[in-house]
C-alpha cells in the first residue's frame, strides 16, 4: 500500500522573465518623419511645450542619451559659433557637433525663457531636468502623435544612427558622431540601413 505525502508541494518563486525589446516593439528607432510628428506633438502639450520639443530635437539631432541631455550645460554651447561640445557618458568619446538653424533658434528661446541657469533644460523651480520626467514627456508625445508603438527616449539615439546610415554617411564618421568607443556598436546601423538595397529592383 502506497502512502502519499500530505506535505504541500513547494512552488519555486521565479521572477517574471523580462520580455525582449523586439517582443515589445517591432523596432527600436523612429523614421525622420515620425520624429517630426513627435516634436510637433510635443509643441502642443503643456506649459513647457517649447522646452519639451527642444529636448526631443536635441536628443535626436545629436544622438544624446538621456543622461547626456539632462546634464547639458550652457557652457557646452556656443550659439555664436554654432557649436555643441558633447560630453559622452558610458566611457564614450567626447566630440564637437555643429548646431544648425532649427537648434540655434530653439536654444535661443530656451535661454530667454529660462535665464540665469547653468543647465539648458530645467524644471519650473530652475533645477535640472530628471530622466523620469523626460521619459514621461517622450512617452506622452508618442501617444498623442499616434505612432503605433511605445516611444522611449533611447529610441531617439537609435534614430540618429539609422538616419545617418540611410543618408550614406560612412561608419567611422557615425561612430565619432555618436561617441562609440567600439565601432561594432555603430555597425548595426549600417547593417540595417534600407538604402543598401535601393538598387536591387530597378522598376
Amino acid at each position: 500500500m502506497e502512502f502519499q505525502s500530505k506535505a504541500p508541494h513547494k512552488t519555486l518563486c521565479r521572477p517574471p522573465i523580462k520580455p525582449k525589446n523586439k517582443d515589445r516593439r517591432s523596432r527600436e528607432y523612429l523614421s525622420p518623419s515620425e520624429v517630426d510628428k513627435l516634436i510637433a506633438q510635443a509643441k502642443k502639450l503643456g506649459r513647457h511645450s517649447h522646452r519639451d520639443a527642444t529636448m526631443i530635437l536635441m536628443a535626436y539631432r545629436h544622438g544624446l542619451r538621456v543622461s547626456e541631455l539632462i546634464s547639458l550645460r550652457w557652457s557646452q554651447i556656443d550659439l555664436k559659433q554654432g557649436q555643441l561640445h558633447v560630453h559622452r557618458c558610458k566611457n564614450g568619446m567626447d566630440t564637437t557637433h555643429p548646431l544648425f538653424g532649427p537648434e540655434i533658434r530653439a536654444l535661443r528661446k530656451i535661454k530667454r525663457d529660462y535665464s540665469d541657469t547653468q543647465y539648458v533644460f530645467v524644471t519650473e523651480r530652475k533645477g535640472p531636468m530628471t530622466d523620469s520626467t523626460f521619459r514621461k514627456i517622450v512617452a506622452r508625445a508618442g501617444e498623442e502623435a499616434k505612432l503605433g508603438l511605445f516611444v522611449h527616449p533611447h529610441m531617439l539615439r537609435h534614430s540618429t544612427g539609422f538616419k545617418l546610415a540611410n543618408d550614406g554617411q560612412d561608419t567611422r564618421s557615425i561612430q565619432h558622431y555618436l561617441g562609440h568607443k567600439n565601432i561594432q556598436h555603430t555597425v548595426r546601423y549600417t547593417e540595417i540601413a534600407a538604402n543598401r538595397f535601393k538598387d536591387f529592383w530597378l522598376d
